[in-house]
């Protein structure tokens, strides 16, 4: 990748200090294979325990909100709304270093900054180090930014950890979140109170790689429809005593199933519609399946990810009609467990003209990019408060060990947030 080199900082070394953080980060979070922080454990506490620390020497003030959230300010902050800036600081298990944390970072290098130059933002901005982004830990996303806006629906409180150890419900109270107002869907924070919310976040595809863009502007976040197990049910059989036509083979049933959603897939796109999908776990049971055994039954996962609601619920149906047509044809059952919900976030435009006007200014990219990956920015603007986005150049994609964003590119991003938030719009 071109590297990038933006001469508008100040003497100080702002580079030496984001090689600091993020070593401190992958010593403290790395598992031998990737970066592992579990939400609402004790890798996430600890990277909250490293931005709390650099704050601190920063002459920041940090504290912790009703979410048991991060959030660091100015000293001298002013009254009124402010803007949030921030993202998560859970990763996924063995992931990479940045997904995320590099979004905290980022504001926080923004407010020493301006600490250290003397400058009052026309607005008051304050950073936000989100609890529980990651869906790998209860299946579901943005818990964090669900619990402060009130969002997170009662049953999700049910949801449990992936190895089975505690409810939802235990792991918020553990930290010392209120679960009763979770629970009644009360906000933990007043809306009013933020003017809105900006995420520097590492691209998590190939796009801005191959286009050699530093830094791009986000237009929008896809949502999703997920369910984290559906059970494929047959009948197990000698796999040379029982013939096709009386088979009810769960595995030939998937497979089928999956065909024809790829081929549903395609007609969409044709047709210039948004949509992914994706079936990202399949699993005969190990203490029945056999070379020799017709298996019985098969678990999956199922997701897809849009722009677009209607076309969400579209394809939603068509998965539902062929399973059915399925169940049918083969004499198998799908059985189901809850599906679970994320709305696509639409970005403030009035956010991304500015973001874009101070690209330009900078001589970055004014480039605008939709984000395939979700992000907390989607719950806040769902929740009614403007929200725009950031996406920082990232080779090697993300989820993953191989993460791998430059340096000179993150501080290019910094460099776009601090000009966005100390200019006037």
């Amino acid at each position: 990748m071109k590297p990038l080199a933006h001469p508008i900082r100040n003497e100080r070394d702002w580079e030496a200090l984001a090689v600091e953080v993020f070593s401190e980060l992958r010593e403290l979070g790395f598992d031998g294979v990737g970066i592992t922080r579990q939400a609402f454990a004790e890798g996430e506490t600890a990277a909250m325990g490293v931005m709390e620390r650099l704050a601190a020497r920063e002459g920041l003030v940090a504290s912790r909100d009703a979410g048991d959230n991060l959030v660091v300010s100015l000293p001298d902050e002013a009254p009124g709304p402010y803007i949030l800036v921030g993202s998560h600081l859970d990763s996924v298990p063995r992931g990479g270093n940045f997904d995320g944390a590099a979004g905290v970072l980022a504001g926080l290098m923004v407010l020493a900054r301006m600490k250290s130059e003397g400058v009052a933002p026309p607005r008051p901005v304050r950073v936000i180090g989100l609890r529980g982004e990651e869906s790998p830990w209860f299946g579901k996303p943005y818990i964090g930014s669900s619990v402060l806006l009130g969002a997170l629906k009662p049953q999700d409180l049910d949801l449990r950890q992936r190895d089975g150890a505690r409810s939802l419900a235990e792991a918020l109270a553990g930290v010392g979140i209120d679960v009763a107002k979770v629970r009644e869907g009360t906000p933990l924070v007043d809306k009013r109170d933020i003017a809105a919310f900006l995420e520097l976040h590492i691209e998590q595809g190939p796009v801005m790689v191959a286009r050699e863009w530093p830094t791009a502007i986000v237009t929008g976040i896809r949502g999703n429809i997920r369910h984290q197990r559906i059970v494929c049910q047959g009948q197990a059989g000698h796999s040379g005593a029982v013939p096709r036509w009386l088979r009810k083979d769960a595995v030939f049933a998937l497979a089928e199933l999956i065909s024809r959603l790829d081929e549903h897939w395609r007609v969409l796109l044709e047709r210039g519609l948004d949509l992914v999908v994706t079936v990202g776990v399949v699993a005969t049971n190990p203490e029945e399946h056999a070379t020799t055994r017709i298996p019985g039954e098969v678990a999956f996962s199922f997701e897809i990810r849009s722009q677009s609601r209607e076309t969400l619920e579209a394809f939603y149906v068509l998965f539902e009609t062929e399973c059915a047509n399925i169940s049918r044809e083969r004499g198998v059952k799908f059985i189901f467990d809850r599906r679970q919900d994320a709305a696509p976030g639409r970005m403030d435009e009035g956010w991304v003209k500015r973001l874009l006007e101070a690209s330009r200014r900078l001589g970055l990219p004014a480039e605008t990019i939709a984000s395939g990956a979700g992000h907390d920015a989607a719950v806040f603007a769902n929740a009614g408060i403007p929200a725009a986005m950031v996406f920082v150049r990232n080779e090697h994609g993300s989820h993953n060990p191989d993460e791998s964003m430059e340096i000179a590119d993150f501080l290019a991003g910094v460099d776009l947030l601090y000009e966005a938030l100390t200019k006037e719009p």
